[in-house]
């Protein structure tokens, strides 16, 4: 029997703890990249880089995607590429939107043009919505902010859809926090818990918003499961919420420390008009529950205690 094989679009995070996912299964990874001079730090730390095979491209560029569909023939296609950053999102504006929007576009338009049968799979993110009573779901509306990667990120998912009415198999993924220790040291619970274990004091924004946060390992069971249902859209999250306020005070704690000597807030950090609550639902993945009895295990302040473990 040939081996699945997945095409991962993006040599982040995400995609490095998929491929440990899929590598248990004993299925085949490429990994994709705009450049093979980097050394690809997250596969090396998760001991899996001569596990995978690594393919330069470039995803606006449609005869480099034909190439590679062509040359791998992939089961799977999971694009979790694109700029994710907030702050850099303003400042490549038309970039933000080609590489989320554009890059996705040209895989679609392939597959459907020369009837692949590959099943593609887009990361989206849960801030694209409104918030219900701080509830997300997949009927709220899109949310009204500006951000060029929130407005980059609506428009994949409205193209998902378009896609998938006419045959192809295409969803959108959508998280909310996704937590590891492979993260930049400025997501906020993995900042805290390098003050905590430092015994360094931190600067902040508003403490008195709940969250959604999951921890990596869980997220990418759950991906790995989800793919092999039918294509539609899905909310993939603990669906717990969680407080700036008590992050500090339990990463700290765990260093016998009182939290309140250790951090200042800074209102320039305070984000303009911020929902107190965004959380997913817990309805969003009961799916997996009836499914595959699968439930999320890491989250709270379980979660706190896992990065602060693995720091």
């Amino acid at each position: 029997m040939n081996k699945r094989v997945n095409l991962i679009i993006g040599s982040g995070v995400l995609g490095a703890y998929l491929s440990v996912e899929l590598l248990k299964k004993k299925e085949k990874i490429i990994v994709t990249s705009r450049s093979l001079k980097k050394d690809f730090k997250n596969y090396k730390y998760l001991k899996i880089k001569n596990k995978v095979s690594f393919e330069k491209l470039d995803t606006s560029k449609k005869s480099q995607i034909s190439k590679i569909l062509k040359k791998y023939n992939p089961n799977k296609v999971f694009f979790f590429s694109g700029i994710s950053s907030i702050t850099k999102s303003i400042k490549y504006k038309k970039q933000t939107l080609i590489s989320h929007y554009d890059g996705s576009k040209n895989f679609l338009e392939i597959i459907k043009k020369n009837n692949l049968n590959i099943n593609f799979f887009k990361a989206n993110s849960g801030y694209i919505f409104s918030p219900r009573k701080g509830l997300i779901d997949l009927n709220c509306k899109f949310s009204l902010n500006k951000n060029p990667y929130i407005q980059a990120q609506q428009k994949v998912f409205k193209l998902i859809k378009q896609y998938r009415k006419i045959g192809v198999s295409s969803s959108s993924l959508v998280f909310m926090q996704i937590e590891s220790p492979l993260r930049s040291d400025d997501f906020f619970i993995k900042k805290v818990c390098l003050g905590a274990k430092k015994k360094r004091k931190i600067i902040v924004g508003n403490l008195n918003t709940f969250r959604d946060y999951s921890w990596v390992t869980d997220v990418v069971k759950a991906i790995s499961l989800t793919s092999n249902l039918t294509a539609k859209d899905y909310i993939i999250s603990a669906g717990t919420k969680l407080s700036g306020q008590k992050i500090i005070e339990t990463a700290y704690k765990l260093n016998g420390l009182n939290y309140k000597k250790y951090y200042s807030v800074n209102k320039k950090f305070f984000r303009k008009k911020e929902n107190k609550f965004l959380s997913s639902s817990k309805q969003n993945i009961t799916f997996l529950k009836k499914k595959y009895n699968f439930k999320f295990k890491i989250f709270g302040k379980k979660l706190i205690n896992e990065m602060y473990k693995k720091l």
